[in-house]
């Protein structure tokens, strides 16, 4: 990431390859040959190492574009895996959030995100017997790391800072420390490996807002299928990536394209979401919300959102290969 600078990415969303998800073993492997040795030999915790080490420059990297208060986000999954014949739990999200704290980052409280499995067969092991099967893994880790003290605004920030608030029965539901919807399995073109990993564009819509300013940008170094660059076309606000697999970029450019098609809609719902929460509050507490917003003339539950307006992106223009702008409108809303 040589071509930022230092202290210029407002921050990070991001989710890496999992160390000790098989399906992550060559691509890791091919960046530290320790970690083919150590899995070749069925040494499990020098191999889980190895995959950290290889992790752990990013984050550094992480800490060094990062302005002061800016937050970095990683949505991470602990493994469970067989090595030399000895089943255990490899904690991924322990490992981060240990380095990461080794270079100056400030944990905050995180999230469990709940992407739970229908399947009868989730347990892993015996099942009925006793001292024999093994509770699966239905969630993974959203940890929220900050450089350093709170993050401070200019007078012009502050004004952009109001405008970019989020709805008061969003707060309650995105502020809370469990996430309950379901994850994403987005198939590859052009060949490679079977699937992508990626997560869903709620989790990186939901950190976009919560952690940035319309405007910001927003750093994504494991960019892969690009729902983090989604994310932030469909917000409003600046992104970067990188990805080290090329069979990865036609997908990542469809899915920023198909965000200037899904935008409008998505914006639409998130504003009728709201007229419906306050017409359904307002039934059953029988009185009427004290504030009104001032672009879309519907009432909000504080003063905070009373400047909230949503951005909404109308198309895309590619410059080079490596860098496509967005154009963005501001949504009008009509009481239905």
């Amino acid at each position: 990431m040589t071509q930022i600078e230092d202290g210029t990415v407002d921050l990070v969303v991001t989710s890496p390859p999992y160390p000790m998800i098989e399906m992550w073993d060559d691509s890791v492997g091919s960046q530290d040959p320790d970690v083919g040795r150590a899995l070749g030999s069925g040494n499990g915790p020098a191999a889980f190492e190895s995959m950290h080490r290889v992790l752990d420059d990013v984050w550094r990297e992480c800490a060094r574009v990062l302005g002061p208060g800016r937050f970095l986000c990683v949505n991470i999954g602990d493994a469970a895996r067989t090595i030399g014949g000895n089943f255990r739990l490899y904690t991924n999200h322990a490992r981060i959030t240990s380095f990461c704290e080794s270079v100056g980052f400030q944990s905050l409280p995180a999230v469990l995100w709940r992407k739970q499995t229908n399947a009868p067969n989730k347990f892993m092991g015996s099942g009925m017997l006793p001292s024999g099967a093994y509770v699966t893994l239905e969630h993974e880790h959203i940890l929220i790391f900050r450089k350093g003290g709170k993050r401070s605004f200019s007078p012009s920030e502050s004004g952009i800072r109001r405008r970019s608030a989020h709805f008061w029965e969003e707060r309650n539901a995105w502020f809370s420390d469990i996430w309950d919807f379901k994850g994403t399995r987005q198939l590859l073109e052009n060949g490679g490996r079977e699937r992508s990993g990626a997560f869903p564009l709620e989790l990186a819509h939901r950190l976009v807002c919560m952690y940035s300013l319309q405007g910001d940008l927003v750093l994504d170094p494991f960019m892969g299928t690009g729902t983090t660059a989604a994310a932030c076309l469909l917000n409003g606000r600046n992104s970067a990536g990188y990805e080290i697999d090329p069979a990865l970029y036609p997908t990542a450019a469809k899915t920023a394209a198909a965000m200037t098609e899904d935008a409008g809609r998505i914006v639409d719902n998130r504003l009728l979401s709201h007229d419906e929460f306050v017409r359904d509050f307002e039934t059953r507490k029988g009185k009427t919300l004290l504030h009104t917003n001032s672009h879309y003339g519907f009432r909000v539950m504080t003063l905070q959102e009373t400047d909230l307006r949503l951005p909404s992106a109308e198309g895309i223009e590619r410059l080079d290969d490596s860098l496509l702008v967005c154009r963005h409108c501001w949504n009008t809303f009509m009481h239905p």
